[in-house]
């Protein structure tokens, strides 16, 4: 929602998107961008309250996955028509993690909702996904944010929406649980099945177990890839949002949020622009 949020901004001020990459979330966001759908992606996402959106999670507890992923996908088809990435009309990158030889998987053709599934398979939450004899994950772990896996033309500028920036400083507080993670640590059934996965780790505190432990060392190296690629390729215009900022099932703030992303985005565009007329 925040990447939608930029978008409409950067549109707004008229900018021209003449490629786009994402990994994650973002390669939704880039793939329904590229197909013409952001404003119907707009009125659907805040469409969703919190039950709508678990309605549309598919839980199947395997050995290796909580979610199997594939309802949410199937709703967004009904308005997102799957085609082949290289027939769309700008030049798409989404990024996955073959999980069995440890590399870094780029599409820019095939399917477009294979490269989708691909790219948000989050390990430990969905269910891998099976393609050409490998098991593809969540491109985060790889490379968070593509800057450098976007197409470039002559004379463009690089803006990158870095959703998993540093978290906000926080004193006093305990590592959350992968439900309070999620805003669904209300829900009953997931909490029980969370207490069983997880058991308190007594040598470090109370409030911290194997699990968030392991799910909060994912979130640094995230954030420090994302800090290192931010680097390397010197985006013109960088917007960056604390990943800690809103949890994955805040789909009842989705105004806030996409609100928020427009605000980041109009900050990182006057930055900008007035470095432009200065120059």
């Amino acid at each position: 929602m925040a990447h939608i949020g930029a978008i409409e901004e950067l549109l707004a001020r008229g900018y021209t998107i003449s490629s786009i990459s994402g990994t994650s979330i973002g390669s939704l966001i880039a793939g329904i961008y590229a197909s013409g759908k952001i404003h119907e992606a707009h009125d659907w996402f805040c469409s969703l309250d919190k039950q709508q959106i678990l309605s549309l999670t598919d839980f199947s507890f395997g050995l290796s996955y909580v979610v199997k992923g594939n309802k949410v996908l199937e709703a967004i088809k009904q308005w997102v028509p799957d085609c082949d990435i290289q027939d769309l009309p700008i030049p798409v990158a989404m990024v996955a993690t073959d999980i069995l030889n440890s590399r870094e998987v780029v599409f820019t053709s095939g399917k477009l909702f294979d490269a989708i599934r691909a790219s948000i398979s989050i390990p430990m939450v969905f269910e891998p996904y099976n393609w050409q004899d490998t098991l593809l994950v969540d491109g985060g772990l790889t490379n968070p944010f593509p800057l450098n896996r976007t197409p470039r033309t002559g004379g463009d500028i690089l803006v990158g929406v870095n959703i998993s920036a540093q978290d906000h400083m926080q004193t006093g507080v305990s590592i959350p649980t992968l439900p309070e993670k999620w805003g669904i640590n209300k829900l009953e059934t997931v909490t029980k099945l969370w207490d069983k996965l997880s058991k308190d780790l007594g040598e470090f505190t109370p409030q911290i177990n194997l699990a968030s432990l392991i799910n909060r060392t994912i979130d640094v190296q995230i954030q420090a890839n994302c800090r290192i690629m931010a680097e390397a390729c010197k985006p013109e215009v960088l917007v960056e949002m604390p990943q800690n900022a809103y949890s994955t099932f805040d789909f009842d703030k989705a105004e806030e949020i996409l609100n928020k992303g427009r605000e980041l985005m109009a900050n990182a565009l006057d930055k900008y622009e007035a470095k432009m007329l200065q120059e």
